[in-house]
């Protein structure tokens, strides 16, 4: 792996580069002709100074005295010079920055976007740790050498023009160049291929230590719970120790290779002294010629190094952008359609799974694959309330992606009002449907924006009427600046059940029609969540329309409040009905309930309460949960 790459390193790394130039065009010429501008003013400086000191200082000395006119004549060379070399490095400068961080916008919304269409199956397989790399530090290594290039393609040019002007002056000092160019180019050549591997494993590093951190930072509070805290540390010490030293390999192969870039051109200069020396004395060439070549090979040494800049970072860039493309080129996007459920219809929607099979892939291609449904049938009639039970690894949370298309079934059709959910666009299927999962994310935001999202049409009523309906508004109202109130980090100012609360609003203020809470209210006093599903029952509550809901429950008293329940072993279903035909009828089934009521008793009285704002059950409610 590393040798190929040492080979191939400047032919893949030469494509990145013309990737770059293909994409900005025209900000590269702009670049370029800075550095053009500014190379050849390099060149013609050379012999302006040689003239200078040729025919201008020479002779004053040997004359005792200075002409006024002919120093201001040089002078005024000089300068204009300089203004010119000025004008190549700003625009060099400026175009390159301006490629440079436009490339890493760009790709950094690329990778974001596709990240976004991939689906949940390629990201389980995928570290978050490394997923945030690829969006940061590898796309910032991949287009690192764009800002070099077109100082070394101006740089190039400078020294054609330099050459040139060599072979029009004398060939002996124009061999002297021949020698130490090539050189200079195969030094850097040798330099990147081996460097390549190096940087290769120090970018991957890098993904790693991001990946480990994140875990780290993300389970903070396992990790602390199970006294994990030294090992944990141990562990990223690890991998930032393999990445302290492989970054320590990439320095010390630099700190070889620098110093011989450096001595090259110097010692370029040193030979033109004594090949010059020698062929000013045979009268070859003059005094204003030699002095000339000198300080052109004396000003050429820094420019020349841009082309050692450009080869350096190229085994970097190569690494960043083959973790960028492994992005960018990942498949198994799901297409939407371009069929629309009409967005006036206010009435709830009807949720149908026919045959529905589903398997998840498996982390490594040679191995099987893992089914989680088999043939699952059924329907959640229009406003009514289905509620899925069964034991842990039965299929709940996967049919609850199924039925918002988080994921596609291997087989069978999952349809909302009788069109394919594979056939709906993206807009019509997030209008018609909604997802509460189990666990909660808020944003670092307001209240306002975490239920609102940006999502037009979503006013302040909408948003107290949502969070009415999910049983918020009471500590929403009591918080310091009421729905201005920042709740922050992942919503760490709020409890469990609060923050539950704030999601369940987040999609009821889209108005969907199909509601699918998967274990949503879990954090939530029992009494609360009874209400809240009893209010989403109910039609024209707070100003909302009913809707149909699919939730994954456990309890007792939600179960309860279903119109059918839904009974799941081993991803199929073995048995639906009432909460009541159930419990009579399949030993499973109430086995299950009754553990699940036994367990959260058991909770209930180790535990405080869930939620310090328990709101009574709405009258009536008790005898219909008892039901």
């Amino acid at each position: 792996m590393a040798s190929g790459t040492s080979r191939d390193v400047l032919g893949r790394g030469f494509a990145v580069l013309g990737r770059a130039i293909r994409e900005q065009p025209r900000i590269f010429a702009v670049a370029v002709t800075g550095s053009v501008l500014f190379g050849g003013m390099v060149v013609v400086s050379a012999y302006v100074v040689g003239a200078v000191v040729g025919d201008v200082v020479v002779p004053a000395v040997a004359r005792g005295s200075v002409g006024v006119a002919t120093l201001a004549l040089a002078a005024a060379a000089l300068f204009g010079i300089s203004v010119v070399r000025v004008v190549g490095i700003f625009g060099r400068r400026l175009g390159a920055g301006y490629m440079q961080y436009r490339l890493q916008a760009d790709y950094r919304r690329r990778v974001t976007r596709r990240y976004l269409d991939l689906p949940l199956s390629w990201h389980h397989r995928n570290a978050t740790g490394t997923l945030l790399s690829n969006a940061n530090s590898d796309v910032e290594a991949a287009w690192f050498p764009i800002a070099p290039l077109p100082f070394a393609v101006g740089t190039l040019v400078m020294l054609v023009g330099a050459v040139a002007s060599l072979f029009a002056t004398d060939w002996a000092l124009a061999l002297v160049g021949l020698t130490v160019f090539p050189a200079l180019f195969a030094l850097n050549v040798v330099y990147s291929r081996r460097m390549a591997p190096r940087q290769a494993r120090a970018q991957r590093l890098r993904a790693e230590v991001s990946g480990i951190a994140h875990e780290s930072f993300d389970g903070a509070l396992v990790v602390k719970t199970m006294g994990r805290e030294a090992q944990e540390t141990a562990r990223f010490a690890g991998r930032a120790g393999e990445l302290r030293d492989a970054l320590i390999a990439v320095g010390r192969l630099r700190g070889v290779f620098d110093p011989m870039l450096e001595t090259l051109p110097s010692l370029g200069t040193l030979a033109v002294l004594v090949v010059g020396a020698f062929r000013l004395r045979q009268g070859a060439i003059s005094v204003t010629e030699l002095v000339s070549v000198a300080f052109l090979f004396t000003v050429l040494a820094f420019p020349v190094r841009a082309i050692g800049w450009v080869l350096a970072e190229m085994p970097r860039s190569v690494a960043g952008w083959d973790r960028v493309r492994r992005v960018l080129d990942a498949t198994g996007e799901m297409p939407y359609g371009d069929q629309e459920l009409d967005p006036a219809d206010p009435a709830p929607a009807t949720l149908s799974f026919s045959d529905v099979r589903f398997g998840y892939e498996p982390a490594e291609a040679h191995l099987p694959g893992t089914e989680v449904l088999g043939e699952v049938t059924f329907t959640v009639p229009a406003g009514r309330t289905v509620a899925l039970v069964g034991p842990t690894g039965a299929g709940k949370s996967t049919i609850a992606s199924l039925a918002v298309r988080l994921v596609d079934p291997a087989a069978g059709t999952v349809a909302l009002d009788g069109v394919d959910v594979r056939r709906l666009t993206a807009a019509s299927l997030a209008r018609t449907a909604a997802l509460v999962a189990q666990v909660p994310f808020v944003f670092d935001d307001t209240v306002r924006a975490n239920i609102t999202l940006d999502r037009p049409g979503i006013g302040d009523e909408d948003v107290w009427a949502a969070l009415r309906l999910a049983e918020a508004d009471g500590f929403v109202a009591a918080l310091p600046d009421g729905l201005d109130t920042m709740v922050g980090e992942r919503g760490t100012s709020l409890s469990g059940g609060q923050r539950q609360r704030l999601t369940l609003a987040r999609a009821l203020a889209g108005r969907p029609r199909l509601l699918v809470l998967d274990d949503a209210t879990s954090a939530v006093d029992p009494r609360v969540e009874a209400a809240i599903l009893a209010g989403l029952r109910a039609a024209d509550r707070s100003g909302a329309a009913a809707t149909s809901i699919l939730v994954v429950a456990y309890r007792r008293a939600t179960i309860a409040l279903a119109d059918e329940v839904i009974y799941l072993e081993q991803g199929r279903v073995v048995a639906r009905g009432t909460h009541t035909d159930l419990l009579a009828t399949v030993p499973g089934y109430a086995d299950l309930v009754t553990a699940y009521e036994q367990a959260e008793v058991e909770r209930s009285a180790e535990e405080q309460p869930y939620d310090e704002d328990v709101a009574p059950l709405p009258s009536g409610l008790e005898m219909e949960v008892d039901r």
